[in-house]
C-alpha cells in the first residue's frame, strides 16, 4: 500500500489530536494543492497510455487511495516527492472493493474507463457519511452516450463500443456528474454538450488539464461545457489549483484565535464566498495577486449563512463556520442546502458548550464567549476540520479523536497551525 508512515497518505496510527486552547494564531501558511482538483485529475490520467506527471501532490489520504486504485489496476506509478508519475498502458475495468469503498470520487474512474475500453465495472463508492449522493446523473450521462448500464452484486456495469456526443442536460448541476461526463465525452466520437453544468474551479481545472493533453474543451466554469471527442489524448505535466477549502478553514481559524496570518498560495477569486462572510463577520482581509492577509481584532458579529453551489457559498465550509460562529456576539443562522445529513459534528461542538439548536435543514448557532476544551470525535473531513477551529478558541484541552477522516483532505493540518503558534499533538 502506499498508504504507510512518512508517505502519500501519512500516518493512519495518529488517530488523536490534542490541542492547548486560548493560542492566537499569527504568521504565515502555504495552502496546498487543491483535494477535490486533484483527484479528477489523477482519475483523467487513465485516458491516455502516455506517460503524465502532476506537480504539487498534497500528502493526503485521499490521493493514496485512488492512486492505489490505478496502480492496483495496472498503472506504473512512481513517486518523486511531491510530484506523481503515471503511465496507463494496459489497465484491468474492475477496480478492487476494499479501496473504492473508501472514497467517493473513486466513481470518477468510471467515466475513463468507459471511454478507454468500453466497459467497465465498478462498486458504488464509500466517502464521508455526509448525506445522500447519489450517482444517477453520471449514468444518466453515460446511457445518453450510448452507454449500456446493468447492476450486479452491488456493482455498477457500463458498456460501449463507442461512446457517441449528445447534449446532456443535469437535473442538478452536479460537481462529480460533470467531471465524469467530461472525461467520458473526450474520448467519445463527435460533440458533447452538459447543460446545467456545474461552475467551480475544480471543473475548469480538470478541463484545463485534459486541454493540455490534448483535449477540446471549452466553456468551462459556465454553465454549458462543450467536449469535442478526439481520437487519442496525449502526454502531459500539470500542477493543480491550490485548495480553496483549506485556505477557508485556515482563514477561519486565524479569525476564530483572533491573530492575524498570511495565507500564500491562493487565487482570491476562488475564495470570495468565504472572504465575504468573513468580513461580515468584524474579520479584515486584505487581499493580494495570489496570497491574502487575515485578521481579527474585534468582536466576532452574528451572520446568516446559506450553502449554495458554486459561486454560492461552500457546503464544504459549513461546519467550521458554525464553529466560529459559536463564539459570535449573538445568535447566526445556518441554513445547508446541498447535503441532507451534515450537522452531524453539532453534537461534538454541544459537548464543547456550545448553544446549537437544529430545526430541519437550519441551525441556529447562540454564541458564547467562551467554549470548553473535551473529548470530541471527528465524524467526517470537514466535522474534524470544524472541531479543530474550536479546540484552537477553546478553554483548555481539546481532543479530537477521528483524525483518519482530517487526513483525507488537510495535508500537515497539525504542522501547519503549530508554525502559526498553535499548541497541537498528535497521538
Amino acid at each position: 500500500m502506499i498508504i504507510k508512515k512518512n508517505g502519500l497518505g501519512g500516518d493512519d496510527r495518529a488517530l488523536e489530536i490534542i490541542i492547548q486552547g486560548k493560542k492566537k494564531l499569527n504568521g504565515e501558511i502555504e495552502i496546498s494543492s487543491s483535494k477535490n482538483a486533484i483527484l479528477p485529475i489523477i482519475a483523467a490520467s487513465i485516458l491516455t497510455d502516455e506517460k503524465i506527471i502532476i506537480n504539487k501532490v498534497p500528502d493526503i489520504k485521499d490521493v493514496a487511495i485512488i492512486t492505489q486504485i490505478i496502480k492496483e489496476l495496472g498503472s506504473q506509478v512512481e513517486q518523486k516527492e511531491k510530484q506523481l508519475l503515471f503511465q496507463n498502458i494496459a489497465l484491468e475495468n474492475y477496480p478492487p472493493y476494499e479501496l473504492v469503498r473508501q472514497m467517493r470520487a473513486s466513481f470518477l474512474l468510471m467515466g475513463p474507463l468507459l471511454t478507454r475500453y468500453g466497459n467497465v465495472r465498478l462498486s458504488l463508492p464509500g466517502g464521508c457519511a455526509i448525506g445522500n449522493r447519489p450517482i444517477d446523473l453520471h449514468l444518466k450521462g453515460f446511457h445518453a452516450m450510448g452507454a449500456d448500464i446493468s447492476f450486479r452484486g452491488g456493482d455498477v456495469i457500463a458498456r460501449a463500443k463507442q461512446l457517441k456526443g449528445q447534449h446532456i442536460y443535469l437535473d442538478y448541476p452536479s460537481v462529480g456528474a460533470t467531471e465524469n461526463i467530461i472525461m467520458a465525452a473526450i474520448l467519445a466520437e463527435g460533440t458533447t454538450y452538459i447543460e446545467n453544468a456545474a461552475l467551480e474551479p475544480e471543473i475548469v481545472d480538470l478541463a484545463n488539464f485534459i486541454n493540455k493533453m490534448g483535449g477540446i474543451i471549452s466553456g468551462a466554469g459556465s454553465n454549458v461545457i462543450k467536449i469535442q471527442g478526439v481520437k487519442k489524448l496525449y502526454a502531459a505535466e500539470y500542477t493543480p489549483i491550490p485548495d480553496r477549502i483549506e485556505a477557508g478553514t485556515y482563514m477561519l481559524a486565524v479569525a476564530a484565535s483572533g491573530g492575524q496570518a498570511l495565507i500564500k498560495n491562493i487565487i482570491p477569486e476562488h475564495l470570495k464566498a468565504i472572504s465575504a462572510k468573513l468580513e461580515e463577520s468584524g474579520a479584515e482581509i486584505i487581499e493580494g495577486n495570489n496570497h491574502l492577509i487575515i485578521k481579527r481584532e474585534a468582536n466576532i458579529k452574528p451572520i446568516y449563512i446559506k450553502t449554495l453551489p458554486y459561486p454560492g457559498f461552500p457546503t464544504d465550509m459549513q461546519a467550521q463556520f458554525m464553529a466560529y460562529l459559536s463564539y459570535a456576539n449573538g445568535s447566526s443562522v445556518i441554513s445547508e442546502s446541498v447535503f441532507e445529513n451534515r450537522f452531524m459534528h453539532v453534537q461534538e461542538l454541544l459537548r464543547m458548550g456550545a448553544d446549537i439548536k437544529i430545526e430541519g435543514k437550519t441551525a441556529i448557532i447562540k454564541g458564547k464567549k467562551e467554549l470548553t476544551g473535551a473529548h470530541v470525535h471527528a465524524t467526517d473531513l470537514r466535522a474534524g476540520a470544524a472541531l479543530i477551529i474550536a479546540g484552537l478558541a477553546a478553554n483548555g484541552k481539546t481532543i479530537v479523536s477521528g483524525n483518519e477522516h482530517i487526513r483525507r483532505g488537510y495535508e500537515n493540518i497539525s504542522q501547519k497551525l503549530n508554525a502559526l503558534g498553535a499548541n497541537i499533538q498528535e497521538l
